[in-house]
């Protein structure tokens, strides 16, 4: 189960950042604010897919 959830994490992780670039590309968003924004939706991501699976875990 574990594994499972590792593993969907990763590549919901990868697609959103394949947005995040594909909104970065359509947007013209400066490449000095790049990194700003990849890392504060990562770490939003990751707080999203942490709590839901400690969520899955605890319920």
């Amino acid at each position: 189960m574990v594994f499972f959830i590792v593993l969907f994490a990763v590549f919901i992780l990868f697609v959103i950042n394949s947005m995040t670039d594909a909104l970065c590309d359509r947007r013209e968003i400066p490449s000095e604010k790049q990194p700003k924004l990849f890392r504060t939706i990562n770490i939003l991501m990751t707080i999203l897919l942490t709590s839901t699976y400690v969520k899955i875990l605890f319920t």
